[in-house]
């Protein structure tokens, strides 16, 4: 299982001008959010004070993690970064030093 940092931005042309309609697509985005926590999918998630942007940390395989996120296409974009683990960090480290 792999560990992914999504850096998730939503996309402004779906971001309606109405307060009460915003709202509601913010609690519909979170409600599925929540879903993905509950599927043990998403370890964290954050959004970014005053800003329509945010993190997620995810666990899962390439496919489990792009069939995640196209489910908040088109109304949120992604930049996806793999992430090492410090054991995995280590193993490169002696991959390097032990030539």
């Amino acid at each position: 299982m792999s560990t992914y940092l999504l850096i998730w931005k939503l996309n402004p042309s779906y971001i309606t001008e109405d307060p009460v309609k915003r709202g509601t697509q913010w609690k519909q985005l979170l409600g599925m959010v929540e879903q993905d926590i509950k599927k043990g999918i998403t370890r964290e998630w954050g959004a970014f004070i005053a800003e329509s942007a945010g993190y997620s940390l995810v666990e899962g395989s390439e496919l489990e993690i792009g069939v995640m996120a196209q489910r908040y296409a088109p109304y949120v974009e992604f930049k996806t970064h793999a992430c090492a683990s410090v054991e995995q960090t280590k193993e490169l480290l002696d991959a390097l030093t032990n030539h």
